[in-house]
């Protein structure tokens, strides 16, 4: 499952998620799903939105196995 912190670093930073959907050349759509966790970006997505926050991709997302029992 991807985690994300997107919402909380594009909130503090004060943008609408269609601004930050223009800054990355991206739709407000595509953002949406970022922050739920339900689109898995590409990498240069992934750069580009980290790239607005000066941030480490690492540091907006993280990849998290579920066990077999949703752990």
């Amino acid at each position: 499952m991807l985690k994300t912190r997107i919402k909380e670093y594009r909130e503090r930073a004060g943008l609408k998620q269609s601004e930050l959907a223009e800054l990355v050349h991206a739709r407000r759509e595509t953002i949406v799903h970022l922050e739920s966790g339900k689109y898995n970006p590409s990498l240069k997505l992934a750069m580009d939105v980290a790239g607005v926050f000066h941030v480490t991709v690492e540091e907006l997302f993280s990849f998290c196995e579920e066990g077999p029992q949703g752990l």
